[in-house]
């Protein structure tokens, strides 16, 4: 396993910047810029990610490829493409998005994200993705949210049955698929099929936790690591089985010294992993 923060930290050049993470113990990060960044930038920071062993886990797309509105849909299927040609480039292990929301909101939550016709526009919409590309270093996977495709990891199986691609995997976020109690108060078992069923196909790993807010009705909320009620030791051995270098990313911290708190965290609980 590979631990990383979702921040580039405040660095001046590339060397700086892989050499900042390094020294925090990284040994994932996610690639800090995107597909019209000139391509020096872009091979310098690779390198520099390269030169002090650092993985480049993944290049993020984060757009609504299937929205309702065709302008919103075109330009976001570029983007994806163009942000998965980056990827292949520079190795990172992924490109990762969303599948999408069938309304305004890229991430919204809508009854119309259950429908056939979702389904259908979001395997025709992968299949465009990478069959365009062709990428032949990385791969195109889905983030799994609480309210969209895929749903659990039966339906992730599903799904790249469906689309049937070589190149589409798995990005794991084991919180984002906590939905109800149950699988919060046995979240090692949870993670546990998760791995089971998608293990040998997941690329990279969103690390956070979820707690059990007190009011009524059900709430459950993204927390920081440690403040929830997710087992984080469980879901990180599952992780490394799978994969010795699977990257683990911290994400959606407001600022550098609580990633960096957070870090110091983990890599303690982790050291028996």
């Amino acid at each position: 396993m590979r631990l990383g923060i979702s921040s580039a930290l405040t660095t001046a050049s590339a060397p700086e910047w892989a050499k900042a993470h390094k020294a925090l113990g990284c040994g994932a990060v996610v690639f800090p810029f995107d597909h019209t960044a000139d391509e020096e930038t872009i091979a310098g920071y690779a390198a520099a990610a390269r030169d002090v062993g650092l993985i480049i886990a993944e290049v993020g797309a984060w757009c609504n490829p299937v929205s309702p509105d065709a302008q919103t849909r075109r330009k976001a299927l570029d983007r994806c493409k163009a942000q998965l040609r980056l990827a292949d480039a520079i190795d990172a292990r992924c490109c990762v998005n969303i599948a999408g929301a069938a309304g305004s909101l890229w991430d919204g939550a809508y009854r119309e994200n259950y429908s056939q016709e979702h389904w259908d526009a979001t395997v025709a919409s992968i299949r465009e993705i990478i069959d365009d590309v062709k990428p032949t270093r990385t791969y195109y996977t889905l983030e799994p949210m609480p309210w969209m495709i895929p749903h659990d990891p039966d339906e992730y199986l599903r799904l790249i049955q469906a689309v049937d691609r070589e190149r589409l995997a798995v990005h794991m976020d084991l919180a984002n698929w906590i939905t109800n109690t149950r699988k919060l108060f046995f979240s090692n078992e949870f993670a546990q099929e998760c791995f089971a069923k998608l293990g040998s196909l997941v690329r990279s790993c969103h690390l956070k936790d979820v707690a059990l807010a007190p009011e009524f009705t059900l709430r459950l909320l993204e927390s920081r690591v440690g403040e929830g009620c997710v087992d984080l030791i469980e879901y990180a051995r599952l992780a490394d089985k799978a994969d010795p270098d699977m990257p683990m990313l911290l994400e959606h911290q407001p600022n550098d010294d609580i990633y960096k708190e957070d870090l110091r965290k983990v890599q303690e609980w982790f050291k028996e992993v």
